[in-house]
């Protein structure tokens, strides 16, 4: 573990990486992952006998979902974990890539806090995106450089810092900057992330793949050029498996199947995005293949789901730390974007049928996971199936059922609304998530999270002011059809409580 207290350019990790009496020895063909996962099950056989893992998977939400508790007031903060996570138990410095943004800032702050050293490397290309859209977050976000500020003002942990920087245009300046730090880790949100923005407008379409892929292949380009052993945590989207197309439970990331001739092979589960913005992320997960085979690079992958709420205990401790929260229809994430809604008094516009079905996890569990992955990355190793690959899930829903939840818990009328986007109006969704259960990640759940719904309205209310009712029906369309259903003065104006444009 390195001495936190110090500022000194970190020895490269090829030089400095001593085995800890948790590790497996090095005659062993296990992965770190694989190490953890066994210790864990050695130690629930130990205390209770027999291991049950309950359930295959996550399972699909089909009838309406229940709150477990009336809806009340947001439960007191939770002290911080003081300590990093079970895996390799190092502290590290990790580059925290795109880390102003929705889960970046919160996970940044989580990582600083059980005792990494962070460096935020952002070009704050969303609160551009907010000045193009006109349309800013919800609550009030403070400048990057206040933000970090305040943090250090009240963190007893290592300074986090920030850096100004465009991944996908400014490769040399990336380069010398990794030479010059020396990070064990990085972590990439730095992509842009909104399915509806990436169909908007050629413009959009086109920036979303310049922006995503460049960004992508350059900070895997960098690390190799740098020659350091350096492991990326990438925030991928469930998005890349397609809805309902694979007829069955969605495996992390491999599926074994059968080829002509009768020859068994593992492959990367097929692709099927649904926007530019998941293609991006397809995209991403073939290079991460290439950069793993064939330059030994140190992959995790992580399939993550709808994200929902917005504080964490962290971001809540100063209004200065304060998450962003989108709302509109180009970026706010469905469940939010209900709970502002209903605080505003706004119908709750749910598309199509509704009928389709998402995976969820809320922004605290989205820090809890991020943790587990930088614990426990990979073993460098050229076979296939060497990129590390989970899905960031808690749970399944539609999304008439999550409507619907709302509505009882506000009373706010449910309205259904031609779909802006091209997409089968019923689907369901078995996601496996068996990796992040086994290194003990105890999700949070619709049915049980009254306090958290209750926050996150309680935010909307206080902030309603600034919210733009023009701005919360979509106006980006899959193709014509959908703009000629959709996007007609009489669908729109056929919404109630916003202000068609």
């Amino acid at each position: 573990p390195r001495d936190l207290s110090r500022r000194t350019p970190f020895l490269s990790p090829l030089s400095l990486r001593p085995s800890s009496p948790r590790e497996p020895p090095n005659t062993l063909p296990l992965t770190r992952m694989q190490y953890s996962l066994t210790l864990v099950l050695l130690g629930a056989l130990g205390r209770a006998g027999a291991l049950r893992l309950g359930a295959a998977g996550v399972r699909t939400t089909v009838a309406p979902v229940r709150i477990a508790a009336p809806l009340a007031t947001a439960t007191a903060p939770v002290e911080p974990v003081a300590h990093a996570s079970s895996g390799d138990g190092k502290s590290k410095k990790i580059f925290v890539l795109g880390g102003d943004g929705f889960c970046g800032w919160p996970v940044a702050l989580h990582l600083s806090d059980i005792g990494h050293e962070v460096v935020i490397i952002d070009n704050l290309s969303r609160r551009k995106i907010d000045l193009d859209l006109g349309c800013s977050s919800l609550t009030p976000i403070a400048t990057p450089e206040v933000r970090v500020a305040t943090w250090n003002s009240i963190s007893n942990r290592e300074p986090i810092r920030f850096v100004n920087l465009d991944l996908a245009v400014e490769y040399d300046r990336f380069v010398q900057m990794i030479k010059e730090e020396r990070p064990d880790t990085m972590v990439h949100f730095a992509e842009q992330r909104a399915a509806p923005y990436s169909q908007k407008t050629p413009a959009t379409k086109r920036y979303t793949v310049n922006n995503n892929v460049g960004a992508t292949h350059n900070v895997l380009c960098g690390i190799v050029e740098s020659g350091l052993d350096i492991h990326l945590v990438h925030l991928g989207t469930m998005g890349v498996y397609g809805y309902g197309n694979s007829g069955g439970e969605i495996p992390e990331g491999y599926i074994d199947v059968t080829l002509p001739g009768g020859r068994e092979r593992s492959i990367l589960h097929p692709s099927y995005p649904g926007s530019v913005y998941h293609a991006t992320k397809c995209l991403d997960a073939v290079l991460f293949q290439f950069y793993a085979k064939n330059d030994l690079l140190r992959l995790t992958d992580l399939h993550q789901g709808i994200v929902w709420g917005t504080n964490t205990e962290l971001t809540a401790r100063d209004e200065r730390l304060i998450n962003r929260f989108d709302y509109d229809g180009e970026y706010g994430t469905v469940l939010n974007r209900f709970l502002m809604q209903a605080a505003c008094g706004i119908p709750l516009t749910v598309y199509g049928t509704g009928g389709q079905t998402r995976a969820f996890i809320h922004i605290k569990d989205t820090c809890k996971c991020i943790e587990l992955a930088v614990a426990n990355p990979p073993t460098a190793k050229g076979d296939w199936g060497a990129v590390e690959i989970l899905n960031q899930v808690a749970e399944t829903a539609r999304v008439r059922d999550v409507a619907a939840m709302v509505a009882k818990l506000t009373g706010v009328e449910v309205q259904m609304v031609e779909n802006p986007r091209n997409e089968a109006s019923e689907n369901d969704l078995d996601v496996a998530n068996r990796k992040f259960q086994m290194l003990g990640l105890e999700p949070t759940l619709l049915e049980s999270s009254a306090g958290l719904l209750a926050e996150v309205t309680e935010i909307a209310e206080k902030y309603q002011d600034r919210c733009d009712r023009s701005k919360v029906v979509s106006k980006a369309y899959w193709n014509k059809e959908r703009a000629a259903a959709a996007g007609s003065t009489e669908a729109r104006s056929a919404v109630k409580g916003v202000v068609a444009q």
